[in-house]
């Protein structure tokens, strides 16, 4: 691997990370729309961008792609659902750092089912960030006003985390499976279920034009653009780097929340959001660190 396709990567997984910072702001622009309204006119908007993507990429063949992601793509497209629409929701109830920093759970939930799912051995390193994002969790979400939209929004945060890690999941159960051809399947279920979900409550699919423009481009920019950039990127980064990499959104968002939105987090958020942080790295690190070694 050059050294020039390495630091192109670095490059793209960053800008993607800082593309995804930017999606609190977005909801945080949106008028009145009702969560399943954001998360169908954001699918819409998601879709064309991956469409392209996929197709220029497999020399043409996007409906081979997306028909050959098998059940485990399935599966990994159900996951997102909840990781779009728990996301969604908790940015709509919850202060920016909260939610990001609790979506940050995921690749420890990750190993958790890689571990009774797949049998993955899960490293003590692991063993110990798992603890100690644990430890951060308990004390963000127990030192925060538990009201009732407060406890919802926090479940709805874990939720969002779990479907990814469902999604990451199904994955490494396919064995190297592509990622976008199952994102775009995982945003055409979010739109099916979120008609429904309109229907059954009454509500109409079409929110204001000011908030179906917004999600549209939270759809096509920050996700889709995102998307296709990280998984390019990925191609040259070694996946210990990823994790560190991706801790540019975890950081960027309470900024953004802080400079564009006035949101000041909580002293009780922070200290829970720097032990998560702490264990992303530990477990980064402590990977990245493996890898020489055996390399070597």
């Amino acid at each position: 691997m050059s050294a020039t396709r390495y630091g192109t990567g670095v490059a793209m997984v960053a800008l993607a990370g800082t593309l995804w910072s930017l999606i609190g702001i977005g909801i945080r622009l949106l008028e009145a729309a009702d969560v399943w309204q954001v998360l169908l006119w954001r699918s819409l908007g998601m879709i064309p961008v991956l469409a392209v993507f996929v197709w220029w990429r497999s020399g043409g063949e996007l409906l081979a792609r997306l028909t050959g992601i098998g059940w485990t793509g399935v599966v990994g497209a159900t996951g997102l659902i909840a990781a779009f629409g728990g996301g969604i929701h908790a940015i709509q109830v919850l202060p920016l750092a909260n939610a990001v920093f609790l979506f940050s759970a995921s690749p420890f939930l990750t190993a958790l089912l890689g571990r009774i799912i797949l049998g993955e051995r899960v490293r003590p390193a692991t063993w110990v960030a798992i603890g100690l994002a644990g430890l951060g969790i308990w004390w963000m979400i127990g030192g925060t006003d538990l009201t009732e939209g407060a406890l919802v929004g926090n479940l709805s945060a874990l939720g969002s985390a779990l479907g990814f890690a469902v999604f990451t999941i199904s994955l490494r159960r396919g064995k190297g499976g592509e990622m976008l051809p199952t994102v775009i399947l995982g945003a055409v279920f979010s739109m099916i279920v979120s008609a429904v979900v309109l229907g059954a409550q009454g509500l109409p699919l079409l929110p204001s034009a000011h908030d179906i423009w917004i999600s549209l481009a939270m759809g096509a920019v920050l996700l889709g653009l995102g998307m296709t950039l990280f998984t390019a990127g990925s191609r040259v980064v070694p996946a210990s780097e990823l994790a560190l990499l991706a801790m540019i959104e975890i950081v960027l968002a309470p900024v953004w929340g802080w400079l564009v939105l006035a949101e000041v987090p909580s002293v009780i958020v922070l200290q829970g959001g720097a032990l998560i942080m702490a264990a992303i790295v530990l477990n980064a690190v402590s990977g990245l660190t493996r890898r020489r070694e055996i390399a070597i």
